[in-house]
């Protein structure tokens, strides 16, 4: 194991710049801080197995003073894994965005807490208007959808969103911000045909004194996936009670570059920052209130209301119990996005020492599935995802901000 002084020392050396997707070259300055903790050892020493992918972000002073994110990776781009519910993040941008043209476009005073109506668009749905987790208007909101995406990872949230925006806007709003590669291309937890997924139904914004309705739509499909390496996962799945002995293939599902992630969550927490492209365009208080929704823990929030019996702070702060071990929990803020699904458990975070100012950005993912078999609910999210990324943000918070452990 080498020294935190060898680690340390890194630090000063020539940084990694910002890489656009693709197979990033690994970086000493990760691998070294990999290398101090023990806790990471079986999962690192067998990457290729677990497809462990992990990206180090820090905030530098660029060529002409303007800060810049420089990216340190360990296997990023290696292969294929399925990014979850990290894309919720997107869905809520482009939400906030569309929302934002339609006041514009309109003249209309739609908002973020303008209720909503989504008609059927398929015949096993129904009208749908009412939100009981909206302890202010029981109505169905963009800003209510977007607050329980951060606050639980709530999938119905996303799929109002993503019926919202559409597949197409969505691929608008992340070639804008210079985020060509990912592709959000369905629904969460509700299956439906590629064609299904390209379907919008009808929405009505119903304002006190003004109704406008965005007709049912269809989305042009985005061109052919491009070629992945190592996009068949697993040894056989289940179809419903139907076992497939074959692997499955994750080409037209969801794709996001580790270093798009943490690229794209840079351009929301921190617009100061060159984070590799020109970014979103995001109304200031959208922004402020999607920084609130994915920081606060989820008894902190008022609208809407969470048990912490059920969700604890760490329900969706995978790094948190490993950060606490360095600093105190009241000294910590994370602005994150996790997702779990199909034995893939990954973390895209900014994290902030609220006492110092320090901050960093870490992304990480990998596949925990020693069965082979996807769909049978037996991943080792708990035995081995989950103490991982504990360890690997008190690994990257001890290495950067130099706090030793306590003899």
């Amino acid at each position: 194991m080498r020294s935190r002084v060898a680690a340390l020392t890194l630090l000063v050396m020539g940084l990694g710049a910002v890489v656009r997707g693709g197979v990033m070259p690994e970086d000493e300055l990760l691998v070294s801080i990999l290398d101090t903790h023990e806790g990471l050892a079986e999962v690192v020493d067998n990457a290729a197995e677990y497809r462990l992918q992990v990206v180090l972000g820090l905030v530098e002073e660029g060529p002409d003073g303007t800060p810049i994110l420089r990216q340190h990776a360990f296997r990023a781009g290696a292969e294929y894994f399925y990014p979850a519910s990290t894309v919720k993040l997107f869905a809520a941008v482009a939400a906030a965005q569309k929302v934002a043209e339609l006041r514009e476009t309109t003249g209309l005073a739609i908002d973020l807490d303008t209720p909503l109506v989504y008609h059927p668009q398929f015949e096993d749905g129904e009208v749908e208007a009412e939100d009981p987790d909206n302890v202010e208007s029981g109505k169905v909101t963009v800003r209510g959808q977007i607050r329980k995406i951060f606050l639980v990872s709530d999938n119905q949230a996303y799929n109002y969103l993503y019926e919202l925006v559409g597949q197409d806007g969505l691929a608008e709003s992340l070639r804008g911000a210079g985020l060509d590669a990912p592709r959000v291309v369905h629904r969460l937890s509700e299956f439906r045909s590629a064609e299904e997924n390209l379907q919008s139904p009808r929405i009505d914004f119903l304002g006190e004194d003004f109704a406008h309705s965005l007709p049912t739509r269809t989305a042009e499909p985005l061109p052919p996936a491009a070629p992945i390496d190592r996009s068949l996962v697993g040894k056989g799945y289940y179809s419903g009670e139907e076992l497939i002995e074959e692997p499955m293939d994750f080409t037209l599902k969801n794709y996001c570059p580790l270093v798009d992630l943490q690229r794209g969550l840079c351009m929301v927490v921190r617009p100061d920052v060159d984070c590799g492209g020109p970014g979103f365009e995001l109304e200031e208080t959208d922004r402020e209130m999607m920084l609130e929704a994915m920081s606060q823990y989820p008894r902190e929030s008022t609208n809407p209301v969470y048990d912490p019996e059920e969700y604890p702070d760490t329900y969706v702060k995978d790094l948190l119990p490993g950060l606490e071990r360095v600093v105190p929990r009241e000294k910590l803020r994370i602005y994150n996005k996790t997702g779990q699904a199909y034995g893939f458990s990954t973390e895209n975070a900014w994290v902030v020492n609220t006492e110092t100012g320090e901050g960093f950005f870490l992304a990480a993912t990998l596949y925990t599935n020693a069965d082979g078999i996807l769909n049978d609910d037996e991943y080792e999210y708990e035995k081995t995802a989950l103490p991982f990324m504990a360890d690997l943000g008190e690994a990257v918070a001890r290495a950067l901000w130099q706090i030793p452990k306590k003899k």
